[in-house]
């Protein structure tokens, strides 16, 4: 192992040391030798595996082994890591968060985006007791899309689907499941109950308790419908399925659909949210829509719901007669 040195890379200067034949560089950030000089001497008082780059590292590779979408957190991270990755826990501040927050925005990432990105920053240092000295300011959570399909819409987007088989099997099967997507496109027959009439959205492995919970649902007539026409044209185990294969995202062929159908502002999640609106303004109690959309707190499902539900503060309304 070679000792660390000072090379400009990039039109930057970066700590540099040979490592087994390979080499190991940190960005110091700046263009200024002297300046670098004076980094190169804190960096290596730093202790080894204490950079916020490393913990990072320790909780990414846990994550590739227990999270299904482990891949949001390594793309998150690779946006995070110019600005994080080189720093001590401790030089994690309310201040850096609020420069990488307006410089993400300024290149045009949504409140939304530059949040995740800082929440995975976060738990990757809460992972490790040596990450907790980070300081962290998130953006605003988004307030939650209030847009939902009516029954006529979600006519008019089956109908502009027709083309593209899988995506009308898929829209079909939120609307009438309250699946998440990612739920839907894992769903293979054997969990397909037509004797019982139900759906098991869980897969049932080890994995099951680290992702969000999901319901066991059933098979209402137009699902039935669906289900069996797919069933019987099946070429693989998936019920979601594109030319023998599994499909991976149904994204491109939404789009078309929706553009075909004149809708806009319409994603594949709204589906579901549009299939829990539905229940409640059918005047469906909130435990069984919380039950169906397998939530864990009910009041998870009253805070969105309650309020599309025709008697919503009704007798609340009630009392004030005078």
């Amino acid at each position: 192992m070679s000792e660390w040195r000072i090379k400009l890379y990039r039109g930057k200067y970066a700590a540099v040391r040979s490592v087994n034949g390979a080499t190991e560089r940190y960005s110091l950030r700046t263009a200024d030798y002297a300046e670098a000089q004076r980094r190169l001497i804190d960096f290596q008082l730093q202790p080894e595996g204490e950079l916020v780059r490393d913990l990072m590292a320790v909780y990414l590779a846990d994550k590739r082994k227990t999270a299904i979408r482990w891949k949001d957190l390594d793309g998150a991270w690779k946006q995070a890591e110019p600005t994080f990755g080189h720093l001590r826990p401790d030089q994690i501040t309310r201040d850096l968060c609020r420069k990488y927050r307006d410089m993400r925005y300024a290149q045009g990432r949504k409140p939304a985006t530059v949040r995740k990105e800082l929440e995975t920053v976060r738990a990757g240092m809460f992972f490790s007791k040596s990450g907790r000295a980070a300081i962290f300011e998130l953006p605003p959570q988004p307030k939650p899309k209030e847009r939902f399909l009516t029954k006529e819409e979600a006519r008019q987007l089956v109908k502009a689907a027709r083309p593209f088989p899988h995506i009308r099997a898929f829209i079909v099967l939120s609307l009438t499941t309250a699946a998440r997507q990612s739920a839907l496109l894992e769903l293979t027959w054997d969990r397909v109950d037509f004797k019982r009439g139900r759906i098991s959205l869980s897969l049932g492995d080890d994995l099951d308790e680290t992702r969000k919970r999901r319901a066991e649902v059933p098979i209402n007539r137009r699902a039935r419908l669906y289900l069996e026409a797919l069933y019987r044209a099946r070429t693989c185990d998936y019920v979601i399925e594109w030319g023998g294969h599994r499909v991976l995202s149904v994204k491109k062929g939404f789009k078309a659909a929706c553009d075909r159908a004149g809708l806009e502002g319409v994603t594949p999640h709204i589906l579901r949210h549009s299939a829990a609106s539905w229940m409640a303004m059918a005047r469906v109690p909130m435990l069984d829509i919380s039950k169906y959309l397998g939530h864990t707190d009910i009041m998870v499902t009253a805070r969105r719901y309650a309020k599309v539900h025709p008697d919503y503060l009704r007798q609340a309304a009630d009392a004030l007669e005078w």
